[in-house]
């Protein structure tokens, strides 16, 4: 028996050969999730801590708390990014209500003047007639669901890049106000060691004129006191254009800062431990990344769904009279229900491009989910690192300071009593300025990594409680 040719094919079977030709198309396989979660950290830290959101607290600044409260109110990268999260929740609601029945009403008069043929005199005639228009898609295959799904990850990763928007804020502010206190700080060492050369200056003036010494060393001071004093001017400049770029992170306009005095005492705090897998829900970059990547399958299944047929069920009445009362009192007199199934025929290599369009950007998903987890590892790795180091390098730094004042003090002593030239001392001057300078440098690159740590992890934490024994 020979089959039968399709335009004798019952409807059903119409139906079921376009879905069989739906199905059958070729994927393109979805890279494997090759992602490691490794165990713990390079370098050991301390223990376990619970998370603390306000991590800029544990500085224990009132000033920069303030700071910090003040930009996450009015920095307009936070308003930008809350705004755009607005957005996406109305287009959340758009797309769940295109998936609600539609339902149009309308009324419409319309007034007429016509001629009888019997009597030959105009007669006008008023018709009133009202409709009622329903229509629904079947989302037999999930199409439009996968659509809304998209479109709740999509939201999520608005919202997730809010937040990180709000740790990058944050932690910009609590770099920006140490590094305005680090250069407050050099400010005050370079006037006070400009104070001490000025003393030097005129101890070698003196030394000058009563003979004890040369021109020489009364000019080499009086460079050195120049080459202080030319150190002001820098400084002053770096730290307006740091108040400038700080009140620019507060969402006002360009202003000099209120400097408070706690910052001078401040400590890095005890590292605890955050175990790897715990920085996949703590980082909102990482969190942004998993929704898009989210966002990007539902949006592949909602392409595959548009290659099946499609259900589209519809409704309508009218009711026309020529009183306009009875359109409200009367049930409608013409009415009509049906529905139709669309099947992609011609289109369908636009279609498929799109599936694979589809593909290509999940997978781009997928991989740029990977990059974003892995390079959080290694900012992690890199801030515990550079604090450890840091500090150890700091350690060595002060106990050079200390050596090197010793050494000042002596050379002074033997220059004032006319045992040593000039020269050991301004040596000793030079040091003693480079080292404290570097001290101070590198106490805030230390504070600053603990900064970049918090923002590595996602946040902060809670010290741990201390306990005292009975």
């Amino acid at each position: 028996m020979k089959p039968m040719p399709p335009q004798y094919l019952p409807a059903g079977g119409l139906v079921l050969v376009m879905l069989l030709a739906a199905c059958h198309q070729s994927d393109e396989p979805i890279a494997p999730d090759r992602l490691m979660i490794p165990a713990a950290w390079r370098q050991q830290v301390g223990p376990a801590s619970a998370i603390e959101s306000g991590w800029w607290r544990g500085f224990n600044d009132p000033v920069l708390s303030a700071l910090v409260q003040q930009a996450l109110r009015n920095n307009d990268d936070i308003l930008t990014a809350r705004s755009r999260v607005y957005e996406y929740q109305a287009r959340l609601r758009a797309i769940e209500g295109d998936r609600l029945p539609t339902l149009e009403t309308g009324i419409n008069g319309t007034r007429a003047r016509v001629v009888s043929s019997a009597t030959g005199q105009p007669i006008h005639t008023t018709v009133y007639q009202g409709t009622l228009q329903s229509s629904y898609d079947v989302d037999i295959w999930g199409r439009q669901r996968y659509g809304a799904v998209a479109a709740r990850a999509t939201l999520e990763a608005q919202q997730a890049a809010a937040a990180a928007a709000v740790l990058s804020v944050a932690s910009s502010v609590a770099s920006g106000y140490l590094t305005l206190h680090s250069l407050f700080q050099q400010l005050e060492l370079t006037r006070a060691t400009l104070e001490s050369r000025a003393n030097s200056l005129k101890l070698a003036r003196r030394q000058f004129e009563t003979g004890y010494s040369s021109r020489l060393e009364w000019v080499q001071s009086e460079a050195e006191y120049q080459s202080a004093r030319g150190q002001i001017p820098v400084l002053q400049h770096q730290i307006t254009e740091q108040e400038n770029a700080l009140s620019i992170l507060l969402g006002t306009n360009p202003q000099a800062l209120y400097r408070g005095k706690t910052a001078d005492r401040l400590r890095p705090l005890p590292l605890p431990s955050v175990l790897p897998s715990e920085l996949l829900r703590r980082r909102p970059d990482i969190v942004q990344a998993e929704r898009q990547l989210v966002a990007a399958d539902a949006t592949l299944s909602a392409s595959r769904a548009s290659l099946l047929p499609s259900l589209n069920l519809t409704a309508s009445g009218t009711l026309q009279d020529s009183a306009l009362e009875n359109l409200i009192d009367n049930p409608l007199r013409l009415w009509s229900i049906g529905g139709s199934i669309l099947a992609p025929i011609l289109n369908r290599q636009g279609l498929n491009a799109q599936v694979d369009i589809s593909t290509a950007g999940r997978n781009q998903a997928l991989y740029n989910y990977e990059k974003v987890v892995r390079t959080a590892f290694g900012e992690v790795n890199n801030s515990i690192d550079a604090i450890q180091r840091l500090q150890e390098q700091l350690t060595e730094l002060e106990k050079q300071q200390e050596v090197v004042q010793d050494a000042l003090r002596i050379a002074h002593n033997r220059y004032v009593n006319g045992y040593a030239s000039y020269l050991e001392e301004l040596d000793a001057q030079r040091s003693l300025y480079s080292i404290q300078q570097n001290v101070i440098q590198l106490k805030n690159n230390l504070l600053l990594a603990q900064i970049d740590l918090y923002r590595s992890l996602g946040g902060g934490w809670q010290a741990p409680p201390t306990t005292s024994g009975n």
